[in-house]
C-alpha cells in the first residue's frame, strides 16, 4: 500500500541509525580498551609478529575510538568506514588468520562469519555503501547547504 511504500525510506534510515550506533559504540569500546590496557595490547600485537607494534596499537586504537564516535553520530560517513574496514582486514589477516584459512575449505565459512571482526567489518561496509541515513550529522550538514 501507499503508506508502506512511503515508510520504507524511514525504516532504512532507522536501520542505518541503529547499525551506526550499535557498531560505533562497539568500535569506540574496542579502541578505548586498547588505550586502557596498552601493555597487554602491545604484548598481543608483538605476539602476532606485527612490525612496529607500539605504532600499530596506537593507530588501531585511535581509528577505532575516533572512528566509532564519528560512526555513532554519522559524521564523515563516506570516509570514516574506510580506515575501520582496513583495521578489520588487518585483524582478520593477523589475529584471526584461521578464519581466513577456513574460507578455502568449502563449506566451512562459519569460522569466518563467527570471527569477532566480521560484524564490525560488515557494519562499516553497510555505512560505506549505503551512507549514514537521514538521522545523522552528515544529513543535517547537507540539508543546511540546500
Amino acid at each position: 500500500t501507499t503508506w508502506q511504500m512511503r515508510s520504507i525510506p524511514y525504516l532504512q534510515d532507522i536501520f542505518l541509525l541503529l547499525v551506526r550506533i550499535h557498531w560505533g559504540v562497539g568500535f569506540f569500546k574496542a579502541g578505548y580498551g586498547k588505550f586502557m590496557h596498552l601493555d597487554r595490547t602491545m604484548s598481543f600485537f608483538q605476539s602476532l609478529g606485527l612490525p612496529f607494534p607500539t605504532v600499530q596499537v596506537f593507530l588501531a586504537a585511535t581509528v577505532e575510538l575516533v572512528g566509532g564516535a564519528l560512526l555513532c553520530v554519522g559524521l564523515g560517513s563516506r570516509f570514516v568506514p574506510v580506515p575501520l574496514i582496513f583495521t578489520m582486514i588487518v585483524a582478520f589477516a593477523t589475529a584471526h588468520s584461521d578464519a581466513i584459512q577456513s574460507l578455502t575449505e568449502y563449506p566451512a565459512i562459519k569460522p569466518f562469519l563467527n570471527a569477532e571482526p566480521f560484524l564490525f567489518l560488515f557494519a562499516a561496509l553497510v555505512v560505506l555503501l549505503f551512507g549514514p541515513g537521514r538521522f545523522s550529522l552528515d544529513s543535517i550538514r547537507m540539508a543546511g547547504r540546500r
